[in-house]
């Protein structure tokens, strides 16, 4: 035991460390008593009430409502042509306010005194973004005179992550040769399907559309057309 406490060459004898504290503050039991009494002592619905930031103004000075949908700039000409079909049922019939800005390159859709439902305003909308999409003027009216027809879009990407030529090649497995794909999934399930690029726009009721997705999503995980087609018919052929 002597030789333990001796010096060793000399130096100054082995102290041993203390342990060093924890650097959490432990919270004590009068604390917590402090922040419960605290808490108790503001009302309960400032408690429960969501802190949400102030929404943006969507109506104008004169309680007018307006939608504002954005055209790309390959959709000018074919919307220059199709002005007079677009602004008529949208005028005429839903009693709505159209044009388009040439500053924001937008189509500005608002209501007026004569306006009788308000939401003839959304469906302006749609039936315009309907058409931006790439919809012919007369598929898209059916979102105007019909209230159960629906507008769906979603990207290859979406169903199965590919890239390069094999997003090509299952975009061409959804179109088909001359478009005879597309078509035949058009005609049995009664929607009207657009591709652009890599996005798909589905617009139809909302039962038909689900089964055209889910031919389309087949086709793009590589199922072959000849059976797609069976799938279809047997599906179609319960409604």
């Amino acid at each position: 035991m002597e030789n333990e406490n001796q010096k060793v060459g000399g130096g100054e004898d082995f102290v041993q460390n203390k342990p060093r504290k924890s650097l959490k503050r432990k919270l004590d039991s009068r604390d917590i008593s402090a922040v419960l009494e605290d808490a108790c002592s503001e009302p309960l619905d400032t408690l429960l009430k969501p802190a949400f930031p102030p929404l943006k103004k969507e109506k104008l000075a004169d309680n007018t409502e307006i939608r504002k949908v954005p055209v790309p700039r390959h959709r000018y000409s074919p919307l220059k042509e199709n002005w007079l079909k677009i602004f008529e049922p949208i005028v005429e019939y839903l009693k709505l306010q159209v044009r388009f800005n040439l500053k924001t390159r937008s189509v500005e859709i608002r209501t007026c005194k004569d306006t009788v439902d308000i939401q003839n305003l959304q469906k302006a909308a749609d039936f315009v973004r309907a058409f931006i999409l790439g919809f012919e003027v007369e598929d898209a009216l059916a979102l105007v005179r019909l209230d159960d027809i629906f507008l769906d879009s979603f990207q290859v990407t979406d169903v199965k992550m590919l890239k390069g030529d094999h997003l090509a090649r299952a975009v061409g497995r959804v179109a088909g040769k001359g478009g005879t794909t597309k078509y035949t999934v058009e005609n049995v399930t009664k929607t009207r399907i657009v591709l652009a690029d890599s996005k798909i726009h589905i617009l139809g009721s909302y039962q038909n559309i689900a089964i055209a997705r889910r031919a389309i999503c087949n086709l793009i995980m590589g199922s072959p057309p000849n059976k797609v087609y069976g799938t279809l018919r047997s599906v179609a052929a319960r409604f």
